[in-house]
Protein backbone atom coordinates (compact mmCIF):
# COMPACT_ATOMS: atom_id res chain seq x y z
CA UNK A 1 0.00 0.00 0.00
CA UNK A 2 1.17 3.50 -0.82
CA UNK A 3 1.97 5.90 2.02
CA UNK A 4 -0.89 8.40 2.19
CA UNK A 5 0.19 10.50 5.17
CA UNK A 6 3.42 11.01 7.07
CA UNK A 7 3.88 13.29 10.07
CA UNK A 8 7.51 13.65 11.12
CA UNK A 9 9.18 15.28 14.13
CA UNK A 10 6.02 16.97 15.37
CA UNK A 11 6.65 19.18 18.42
CA UNK A 12 3.97 21.10 20.32
CA UNK A 13 4.59 22.87 23.62
CA UNK A 14 2.22 24.64 25.98
CA UNK A 15 3.25 26.67 29.05
CA UNK A 16 4.79 24.18 31.48
CA UNK A 17 4.18 21.08 29.37
CA UNK A 18 5.41 19.46 26.16
CA UNK A 19 2.35 17.90 24.57
CA UNK A 20 4.23 16.35 21.62
CA UNK A 21 7.96 15.65 21.58
CA UNK A 22 9.17 14.81 18.05
CA UNK A 23 6.24 12.51 17.31
CA UNK A 24 6.04 10.72 13.98
CA UNK A 25 3.05 8.92 12.46
CA UNK A 26 2.34 7.23 9.12
CA UNK A 27 -0.88 6.19 7.40
CA UNK A 28 -1.13 4.01 4.30
CA UNK A 29 -3.86 4.03 1.70
CA UNK A 30 -6.74 1.69 2.57
CA UNK A 31 -5.63 0.85 6.13
CA UNK A 32 -6.99 1.43 9.62
CA UNK A 33 -4.13 2.73 11.74
CA UNK A 34 -5.10 2.83 15.42
CA UNK A 35 -3.68 5.51 17.68
CA UNK A 36 -3.67 4.61 21.38
CA UNK A 37 -2.19 5.80 24.65
CA UNK A 38 -3.15 7.02 28.07
CA UNK A 39 -5.20 10.18 28.53
CA UNK A 40 -2.83 13.10 28.03
CA UNK A 41 -0.45 11.07 25.83
CA UNK A 42 -0.85 13.54 22.96
CA UNK A 43 -3.25 11.69 20.63
CA UNK A 44 -5.86 14.44 20.36
CA UNK A 45 -3.21 17.16 20.02
CA UNK A 46 -1.60 15.30 17.12
CA UNK A 47 -4.94 14.92 15.35
CA UNK A 48 -5.88 18.56 15.96
CA UNK A 49 -2.63 19.53 14.25
CA UNK A 50 -3.52 17.27 11.31
CA UNK A 51 -7.03 18.75 11.21
CA UNK A 52 -5.78 22.35 11.25
CA UNK A 53 -7.30 23.19 14.64
CA UNK A 54 -3.90 23.53 16.39
CA UNK A 55 -0.62 24.85 14.99
CA UNK A 56 2.50 22.75 15.56
CA UNK A 57 5.74 24.37 16.71
CA UNK A 58 8.03 22.20 14.61
CA UNK A 59 7.66 19.28 12.21
CA UNK A 60 6.56 18.29 8.73
CA UNK A 61 3.35 16.87 7.28
CA UNK A 62 3.34 15.13 3.91
CA UNK A 63 0.36 13.86 1.93
CA UNK A 64 1.22 11.37 -0.81
CA UNK A 65 4.85 12.47 -0.50
CA UNK A 66 4.20 16.22 -0.85
CA UNK A 67 4.89 18.54 2.08
CA UNK A 68 1.79 20.53 3.06
CA UNK A 69 0.83 23.23 5.54
CA UNK A 70 -2.46 22.83 7.44
CA UNK A 71 -3.15 26.25 8.98
CA UNK A 72 -6.92 25.79 9.38
CA UNK A 73 -9.72 23.20 9.27
CA UNK A 74 -10.82 24.65 5.92
CA UNK A 75 -7.41 23.91 4.41
CA UNK A 76 -7.48 20.41 5.95
CA UNK A 77 -10.78 19.75 4.15
CA UNK A 78 -9.29 20.96 0.87
CA UNK A 79 -6.44 18.48 1.38
CA UNK A 80 -8.91 15.62 1.85
CA UNK A 81 -8.58 15.38 5.64
CA UNK A 82 -11.76 14.77 7.61
CA UNK A 83 -11.94 14.65 11.41
CA UNK A 84 -14.92 13.22 13.31
CA UNK A 85 -14.69 14.32 16.91
CA UNK A 86 -16.37 12.54 19.81
CA UNK A 87 -18.77 15.48 20.16
CA UNK A 88 -20.53 15.63 16.81
CA UNK A 89 -20.65 18.98 15.02
CA UNK A 90 -24.21 18.75 13.74
CA UNK A 91 -27.17 21.15 13.64
CA UNK A 92 -30.10 19.26 15.15
CA UNK A 93 -32.80 21.42 13.55
CA UNK A 94 -31.51 20.87 10.01
CA UNK A 95 -32.12 17.82 7.85
CA UNK A 96 -29.59 15.11 7.06
CA UNK A 97 -28.95 16.58 3.60
CA UNK A 98 -28.63 20.13 4.94
CA UNK A 99 -26.07 19.01 7.52
CA UNK A 100 -24.02 17.01 5.03
CA UNK A 101 -23.79 19.85 2.50
CA UNK A 102 -23.77 22.76 4.95
CA UNK A 103 -21.79 25.55 3.28
CA UNK A 104 -21.61 23.60 0.01
CA UNK A 105 -25.25 23.61 -1.06
CA UNK A 106 -25.79 23.34 -4.84
CA UNK A 107 -27.38 26.52 -6.20
CA UNK A 108 -29.96 27.09 -8.89
CA UNK A 109 -29.33 30.47 -10.38
CA UNK A 110 -27.56 32.91 -8.07
CA UNK A 111 -29.26 32.46 -4.71
CA UNK A 112 -31.70 29.56 -4.72
CA UNK A 113 -30.60 26.23 -3.24
CA UNK A 114 -31.35 23.34 -5.56
CA UNK A 115 -32.92 21.07 -2.92
CA UNK A 116 -33.62 18.20 -5.31
CA UNK A 117 -29.97 18.08 -6.37
CA UNK A 118 -28.88 18.44 -2.71
CA UNK A 119 -30.88 15.39 -1.63
CA UNK A 120 -29.73 13.45 -4.70
CA UNK A 121 -26.04 14.06 -3.92
CA UNK A 122 -26.43 13.08 -0.28
CA UNK A 123 -28.35 9.91 -1.18
CA UNK A 124 -25.45 8.93 -3.45
CA UNK A 125 -23.01 9.30 -0.56
CA UNK A 126 -25.27 7.27 1.75
CA UNK A 127 -25.48 4.50 -0.85
CA UNK A 128 -21.68 4.49 -0.88
CA UNK A 129 -21.82 3.92 2.88
CA UNK A 130 -24.43 1.17 2.49
CA UNK A 131 -26.97 3.22 4.46
CA UNK A 132 -30.64 3.81 3.77
CA UNK A 133 -31.26 7.04 5.64
CA UNK A 134 -34.02 9.58 4.94
CA UNK A 135 -32.14 12.67 3.76
CA UNK A 136 -35.09 14.84 4.82
CA UNK A 137 -35.11 13.58 8.42
CA UNK A 138 -34.20 16.15 11.05
CA UNK A 139 -30.86 15.22 12.59
CA UNK A 140 -32.17 15.90 16.11
CA UNK A 141 -34.53 12.92 15.74
CA UNK A 142 -31.73 10.46 14.91
CA UNK A 143 -29.95 8.08 17.27
CA UNK A 144 -26.21 8.30 17.92
CA UNK A 145 -25.28 5.69 15.29
CA UNK A 146 -27.19 7.46 12.52
CA UNK A 147 -25.73 10.82 13.56
CA UNK A 148 -22.30 9.32 13.17
CA UNK A 149 -23.22 8.23 9.64
CA UNK A 150 -24.15 11.85 8.92
CA UNK A 151 -20.73 12.96 10.19
CA UNK A 152 -18.98 10.41 7.97
CA UNK A 153 -21.11 11.51 5.00
CA UNK A 154 -20.04 15.12 5.65
CA UNK A 155 -16.42 14.11 5.18
CA UNK A 156 -17.01 11.87 2.15
CA UNK A 157 -18.91 14.55 0.24
CA UNK A 158 -15.74 16.64 0.52
CA UNK A 159 -13.68 13.86 -1.11
CA UNK A 160 -11.94 12.77 2.07
CA UNK A 161 -8.81 10.67 1.65
CA UNK A 162 -7.79 10.65 5.32
CA UNK A 163 -10.50 10.08 7.95
CA UNK A 164 -9.82 10.58 11.67
CA UNK A 165 -12.30 8.94 14.07
CA UNK A 166 -11.84 10.03 17.69
CA UNK A 167 -13.54 7.66 20.18
CA UNK A 168 -16.26 6.85 17.63
CA UNK A 169 -17.86 4.07 19.69
CA UNK A 170 -18.20 5.96 22.98
CA UNK A 171 -21.99 6.40 22.70
CA UNK A 172 -22.87 3.38 20.56
CA UNK A 173 -24.43 0.04 21.38
CA UNK A 174 -22.68 -3.19 20.40
CA UNK A 175 -24.93 -3.59 17.34
CA UNK A 176 -24.28 -0.01 16.28
CA UNK A 177 -20.53 -0.61 16.60
CA UNK A 178 -20.87 -3.64 14.31
CA UNK A 179 -22.62 -1.43 11.73
CA UNK A 180 -19.93 1.23 12.06
CA UNK A 181 -17.21 -1.37 11.42
CA UNK A 182 -18.99 -2.39 8.21
CA UNK A 183 -18.85 1.24 7.05
CA UNK A 184 -15.15 1.45 7.95
CA UNK A 185 -14.41 -1.70 5.92
CA UNK A 186 -16.23 -0.24 2.90
CA UNK A 187 -14.15 2.93 3.15
CA UNK A 188 -10.95 0.86 3.40
CA UNK A 189 -11.91 -0.94 0.23
CA UNK A 190 -12.20 2.41 -1.54
CA UNK A 191 -8.67 3.40 -0.52
CA UNK A 192 -9.53 5.78 2.33
CA UNK A 193 -6.93 5.81 5.12
CA UNK A 194 -8.51 5.78 8.57
CA UNK A 195 -6.96 6.87 11.86
CA UNK A 196 -8.94 5.21 14.66
CA UNK A 197 -8.59 6.43 18.27
CA UNK A 198 -10.15 4.34 21.04
CA UNK A 199 -9.54 3.21 24.60
CA UNK A 200 -11.51 0.01 23.95
CA UNK A 201 -8.79 -2.49 23.16
CA UNK A 202 -11.19 -5.12 21.80
CA UNK A 203 -12.06 -2.71 18.97
CA UNK A 204 -8.39 -2.12 18.20
CA UNK A 205 -7.80 -5.82 17.67
CA UNK A 206 -10.96 -6.26 15.59
CA UNK A 207 -10.75 -3.31 13.17
CA UNK A 208 -7.09 -2.23 13.13
CA UNK A 209 -4.30 -3.07 10.69
CA UNK A 210 -1.53 -1.27 12.58
CA UNK A 211 -1.27 0.47 15.93
CA UNK A 212 0.89 3.34 17.15
CA UNK A 213 1.31 3.93 20.88
CA UNK A 214 2.03 7.36 22.36
CA UNK A 215 3.07 7.93 25.98
CA UNK A 216 3.81 11.30 27.57
CA UNK A 217 3.90 12.99 24.17
CA UNK A 218 6.42 10.58 22.64
CA UNK A 219 6.37 7.66 20.24
CA UNK A 220 6.60 4.31 22.01
CA UNK A 221 5.93 1.74 19.30
CA UNK A 222 4.31 1.10 15.94
CA UNK A 223 3.39 -2.49 15.10
CA UNK A 224 1.04 -4.61 13.06
CA UNK A 225 -2.01 -5.65 15.07
CA UNK A 226 -1.44 -9.29 14.12
CA UNK A 227 1.98 -9.17 15.78
CA UNK A 228 0.97 -7.82 19.21
CA UNK A 229 -1.15 -9.21 22.03
CA UNK A 230 -3.34 -7.38 24.52
CA UNK A 231 -0.92 -7.60 27.44
CA UNK A 232 1.98 -6.23 25.40
CA UNK A 233 -0.14 -3.35 24.10
CA UNK A 234 -1.17 -2.41 27.65
CA UNK A 235 2.48 -2.50 28.76
CA UNK A 236 3.45 -0.14 25.95
CA UNK A 237 0.61 2.23 26.86
CA UNK A 238 1.19 2.48 30.61
CA UNK A 239 4.96 1.90 30.70
CA UNK A 240 4.74 -0.95 33.18
CA UNK A 241 3.34 -4.44 33.52
CA UNK A 242 -0.27 -4.64 34.72
CA UNK A 243 -0.75 -8.05 36.29
CA UNK A 244 -4.48 -7.74 35.73
CA UNK A 245 -6.87 -5.21 34.19
CA UNK A 246 -9.41 -5.56 36.99
CA UNK A 247 -7.67 -5.49 40.39
CA UNK A 248 -10.66 -6.72 42.40
CA UNK A 249 -10.05 -7.03 46.14
CA UNK A 250 -12.34 -9.57 47.88
CA UNK A 251 -14.06 -8.00 50.88
CA UNK A 252 -16.61 -9.27 53.34
CA UNK A 253 -20.10 -7.84 52.92
CA UNK A 254 -21.07 -5.71 55.88
CA UNK A 255 -24.21 -3.94 57.03
CA UNK A 256 -26.79 -2.63 54.62
CA UNK A 257 -26.25 0.94 53.41
CA UNK A 258 -28.97 1.28 50.73
CA UNK A 259 -32.29 -0.48 50.26
CA UNK A 260 -34.66 0.18 47.38
CA UNK A 261 -38.20 -1.20 47.64
CA UNK A 262 -40.81 -1.26 44.84
CA UNK A 263 -39.47 1.97 43.35
CA UNK A 264 -41.33 3.40 40.39
CA UNK A 265 -40.74 6.56 38.36
CA UNK A 266 -41.41 7.19 34.69
CA UNK A 267 -40.64 3.89 32.97
CA UNK A 268 -38.99 2.44 36.11
CA UNK A 269 -41.24 -0.23 37.61
CA UNK A 270 -41.03 -2.18 40.85
CA UNK A 271 -37.28 -1.77 41.41
CA UNK A 272 -35.90 -3.77 44.38
CA UNK A 273 -32.28 -4.22 45.48
CA UNK A 274 -29.89 -3.64 48.39
CA UNK A 275 -26.30 -2.44 48.63
CA UNK A 276 -24.08 -3.30 51.60
CA UNK A 277 -20.82 -1.95 52.93
CA UNK A 278 -17.73 -3.72 51.67
CA UNK A 279 -19.14 -4.60 48.24
CA UNK A 280 -19.13 -3.09 44.77
CA UNK A 281 -22.63 -3.35 43.30
CA UNK A 282 -23.06 -3.26 39.52
CA UNK A 283 -26.02 -2.34 37.34
CA UNK A 284 -26.05 -3.75 33.80
CA UNK A 285 -28.43 -3.37 30.89
CA UNK A 286 -28.67 -2.23 27.31
CA UNK A 287 -28.97 1.43 26.31
CA UNK A 288 -32.46 2.59 27.28
CA UNK A 289 -32.96 -0.02 30.00
CA UNK A 290 -33.35 2.69 32.67
CA UNK A 291 -30.00 2.47 34.45
CA UNK A 292 -29.18 6.20 34.47
CA UNK A 293 -32.82 7.07 35.24
CA UNK A 294 -32.58 4.90 38.36
CA UNK A 295 -29.43 6.73 39.47
CA UNK A 296 -31.11 10.10 38.94
CA UNK A 297 -34.10 9.11 41.09
CA UNK A 298 -31.88 7.92 43.95
CA UNK A 299 -29.86 11.15 43.67
CA UNK A 300 -32.95 13.36 43.78
CA UNK A 301 -32.47 14.65 40.22
CA UNK A 302 -35.76 13.02 39.11
CA UNK A 303 -38.93 12.60 41.19
CA UNK A 304 -39.94 9.26 42.65
CA UNK A 305 -43.55 8.24 42.01
CA UNK A 306 -43.87 5.17 44.22
CA UNK A 307 -41.91 2.89 46.52
CA UNK A 308 -39.32 3.70 49.16
CA UNK A 309 -35.56 4.13 49.48
CA UNK A 310 -33.67 3.67 52.75
CA UNK A 311 -30.18 5.02 53.46
CA UNK A 312 -28.60 3.42 56.54
CA UNK A 313 -32.07 2.11 57.49
CA UNK A 314 -33.64 5.59 57.46
CA UNK A 315 -36.14 6.61 54.80
CA UNK A 316 -34.45 8.68 52.14
CA UNK A 317 -36.50 10.79 49.74
CA UNK A 318 -34.43 13.73 48.46
CA UNK A 319 -36.36 16.35 46.51
CA UNK A 320 -33.16 17.68 44.93
CA UNK A 321 -29.51 16.72 44.41
CA UNK A 322 -28.59 19.20 47.15
CA UNK A 323 -30.60 17.17 49.69
CA UNK A 324 -28.98 13.96 48.45
CA UNK A 325 -25.51 15.45 48.79
CA UNK A 326 -26.24 16.65 52.32
CA UNK A 327 -27.43 13.13 53.19
CA UNK A 328 -24.16 11.65 51.89
CA UNK A 329 -25.02 10.46 48.38
CA UNK A 330 -22.87 11.38 45.37
CA UNK A 331 -23.37 10.77 41.65
CA UNK A 332 -20.52 10.74 39.13
CA UNK A 333 -22.56 11.36 35.99
CA UNK A 334 -22.04 9.70 32.62
CA UNK A 335 -21.45 13.11 30.97
CA UNK A 336 -18.81 14.50 33.34
CA UNK A 337 -18.00 17.46 31.08
CA UNK A 338 -21.59 18.69 30.97
CA UNK A 339 -22.94 17.74 34.39
CA UNK A 340 -19.98 16.74 36.55
CA UNK A 341 -17.65 19.71 36.15
CA UNK A 342 -17.76 23.47 35.80
CA UNK A 343 -15.46 23.73 32.82
CA UNK A 344 -14.85 27.46 33.22
CA UNK A 345 -13.44 26.92 36.73
CA UNK A 346 -10.05 25.61 37.82
CA UNK A 347 -9.13 22.33 39.52
CA UNK A 348 -9.17 23.82 43.04
CA UNK A 349 -12.62 25.34 42.63
CA UNK A 350 -14.12 22.18 41.14
CA UNK A 351 -12.89 20.05 44.04
CA UNK A 352 -14.07 22.39 46.80
CA UNK A 353 -17.40 23.36 45.22
CA UNK A 354 -19.64 20.90 47.08
CA UNK A 355 -18.37 21.86 50.57
CA UNK A 356 -17.82 25.55 50.12
CA UNK A 357 -19.70 26.39 53.32
CA UNK A 358 -17.18 24.41 55.37
CA UNK A 359 -14.37 26.53 53.93
CA UNK A 360 -15.81 29.89 54.89
CA UNK A 361 -14.08 32.21 57.33
CA UNK A 362 -16.68 34.83 58.01
CA UNK A 363 -18.05 35.73 54.59
CA UNK A 364 -14.92 34.73 52.67
CA UNK A 365 -13.44 31.43 51.56
CA UNK A 366 -10.36 30.43 53.53
CA UNK A 367 -8.16 29.95 50.46
CA UNK A 368 -5.31 28.38 52.41
CA UNK A 369 -7.66 25.73 53.78
CA UNK A 370 -9.20 25.24 50.35
CA UNK A 371 -5.81 24.82 48.65
CA UNK A 372 -4.64 22.35 51.32
CA UNK A 373 -7.74 20.21 50.91
CA UNK A 374 -7.61 20.28 47.10
CA UNK A 375 -3.88 19.48 47.01
CA UNK A 376 -4.47 16.56 49.34
CA UNK A 377 -6.90 14.99 46.87
CA UNK A 378 -4.65 15.76 43.91
CA UNK A 379 -1.87 13.85 45.66
CA UNK A 380 -4.12 11.02 46.87
CA UNK A 381 -5.77 10.43 43.48
CA UNK A 382 -2.60 11.15 41.46
CA UNK A 383 -4.35 13.82 39.39
CA UNK A 384 -1.98 14.98 36.66
CA UNK A 385 -2.23 18.77 36.60
CA UNK A 386 0.45 21.50 36.40
CA UNK A 387 -1.24 23.32 39.31
CA UNK A 388 -4.51 23.74 41.18
CA UNK A 389 -5.17 26.93 39.23
CA UNK A 390 -5.24 25.25 35.81
CA UNK A 391 -8.63 25.23 34.09
CA UNK A 392 -10.22 21.80 34.39
CA UNK A 393 -11.01 21.82 30.67
CA UNK A 394 -7.27 21.45 29.95
CA UNK A 395 -7.07 18.08 31.73
CA UNK A 396 -7.38 14.68 30.07
CA UNK A 397 -10.55 12.63 30.45
CA UNK A 398 -9.13 10.38 33.16
CA UNK A 399 -7.91 13.30 35.23
CA UNK A 400 -11.24 15.11 34.87
CA UNK A 401 -12.94 12.00 36.24
CA UNK A 402 -10.55 12.04 39.20
CA UNK A 403 -11.42 15.70 39.90
CA UNK A 404 -15.12 14.74 40.03
CA UNK A 405 -14.28 11.88 42.40
CA UNK A 406 -12.18 14.21 44.56
CA UNK A 407 -15.19 16.50 44.99
CA UNK A 408 -17.37 13.64 46.21
CA UNK A 409 -14.67 12.37 48.56
CA UNK A 410 -14.43 15.91 49.94
CA UNK A 411 -18.16 15.77 50.79
CA UNK A 412 -17.50 12.61 52.85
CA UNK A 413 -20.15 10.66 50.91
CA UNK A 414 -21.64 7.46 52.33
CA UNK A 415 -22.78 6.18 48.93
CA UNK A 416 -21.21 6.87 45.52
CA UNK A 417 -22.90 6.03 42.23
CA UNK A 418 -20.53 5.79 39.25
CA UNK A 419 -22.38 6.11 35.91
CA UNK A 420 -20.06 4.87 33.11
CA UNK A 421 -17.01 5.65 35.29
CA UNK A 422 -14.33 4.76 32.73
CA UNK A 423 -15.92 5.98 29.47
CA UNK A 424 -13.20 7.58 27.35
CA UNK A 425 -10.49 6.71 29.89
CA UNK A 426 -7.30 4.83 29.08
CA UNK A 427 -6.39 1.46 30.55
CA UNK A 428 -3.86 2.88 33.02
CA UNK A 429 -6.30 5.44 34.42
CA UNK A 430 -8.99 2.74 34.57
CA UNK A 431 -6.70 0.63 36.74
CA UNK A 432 -6.28 3.56 39.14
CA UNK A 433 -10.05 4.22 39.24
CA UNK A 434 -10.69 0.54 40.02
CA UNK A 435 -8.18 0.62 42.87
CA UNK A 436 -9.92 3.71 44.24
CA UNK A 437 -13.23 1.83 44.14
CA UNK A 438 -11.65 -1.01 46.10
CA UNK A 439 -10.40 1.51 48.63
CA UNK A 440 -13.84 3.13 48.95
CA UNK A 441 -15.52 -0.24 49.52
CA UNK A 442 -12.87 -1.22 52.06
CA UNK A 443 -13.59 2.03 53.96
CA UNK A 444 -17.28 1.14 54.18
CA UNK A 445 -18.54 3.54 51.50
CA UNK A 446 -21.31 2.13 49.33
CA UNK A 447 -20.21 1.79 45.68
CA UNK A 448 -22.57 1.36 42.72
CA UNK A 449 -21.20 1.01 39.16
CA UNK A 450 -23.43 1.52 36.13
CA UNK A 451 -21.56 0.38 33.03
CA UNK A 452 -22.11 -0.69 29.44
CA UNK A 453 -18.85 -2.65 29.51
CA UNK A 454 -19.63 -6.16 30.74
CA UNK A 455 -15.96 -7.10 31.34
CA UNK A 456 -15.73 -4.13 33.71
CA UNK A 457 -18.77 -5.24 35.70
CA UNK A 458 -17.66 -8.88 35.73
CA UNK A 459 -14.16 -7.90 36.77
CA UNK A 460 -15.02 -5.48 39.60
CA UNK A 461 -18.48 -6.25 41.02
CA UNK A 462 -19.54 -8.54 43.86
CA UNK A 463 -23.15 -8.55 42.64
CA UNK A 464 -24.75 -7.32 39.41
CA UNK A 465 -28.37 -6.22 38.96
CA UNK A 466 -29.53 -6.54 35.34
CA UNK A 467 -32.15 -4.16 33.95
CA UNK A 468 -34.46 -4.53 30.96
CA UNK A 469 -37.25 -2.16 29.95
CA UNK A 470 -37.28 -0.28 33.26
CA UNK A 471 -37.24 -3.37 35.51
CA UNK A 472 -34.63 -5.43 37.30
CA UNK A 473 -34.75 -8.89 35.77
CA UNK A 474 -32.22 -10.47 38.08
CA UNK A 475 -29.46 -9.92 40.63
CA UNK A 476 -26.44 -12.19 40.13
CA UNK A 477 -23.63 -12.97 42.53
CA UNK A 478 -20.04 -12.79 41.31
CA UNK A 479 -19.97 -16.58 40.97
CA UNK A 480 -23.20 -16.65 38.93
CA UNK A 481 -22.29 -13.79 36.59
CA UNK A 482 -21.32 -14.49 32.99
CA UNK A 483 -21.65 -12.37 29.86
CA UNK A 484 -24.16 -14.81 28.41
CA UNK A 485 -26.38 -14.80 31.49
CA UNK A 486 -26.30 -11.02 31.82
CA UNK A 487 -27.18 -10.54 28.14
CA UNK A 488 -30.03 -13.03 28.43
CA UNK A 489 -31.50 -11.06 31.33
CA UNK A 490 -30.86 -7.74 29.58
CA UNK A 491 -32.65 -8.64 26.36
CA UNK A 492 -35.84 -10.34 27.47
CA UNK A 493 -37.90 -9.82 30.59
CA UNK A 494 -38.87 -13.03 32.34
CA UNK A 495 -41.53 -13.02 35.07
CA UNK A 496 -39.54 -15.66 36.93
CA UNK A 497 -36.74 -13.26 37.83
CA UNK A 498 -33.76 -14.31 39.84
CA UNK A 499 -34.38 -13.49 43.49
CA UNK A 500 -33.00 -10.24 44.85
CA UNK A 501 -30.38 -10.99 47.47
Amino acid sequence: MDTLLSMNGIIKKYPGVTALDEVSFELKQGEVHCLVGENGAGKSTLMKILGGAVAMDTGMIKISGTAVAVPSPAVAQQLGIGVIYQDFKLVNDLSVAENVLLGQEPLRGWKMIDKNLMHQRVRQVLVQLGEELDTRARVGTLGMAKRQIVEIAKTLVRNVRILVMDEPSASLTDQEIRSMFQVIRRLKGEGVGIIYISHRLDEIFEIGDRVTVLRDGKNVKTARIAEVDRRTLIRWMVGRELEQEYPKVPLKRGTEILRVEHLGAGRLRDINFTVTRGEIFGIAGLVGAGRSELAHVIFGASPREMGAVYLENEEFNPSSPREAIEAGVGLLTEDRNRYGLLMQMNVRENISLSRIRDLLRGFRIDKTKEEKAAQGFVDQLKIKTPSLEVGVETLSGGNRQKVVLARWLFTQSKLLIFDEPTAGIDVGAKFEIYNLMNDLAERGIGVIIISSELPELLGMCDRIAVMCDGRITGVLTREESTQERILALATQFNEETISVR
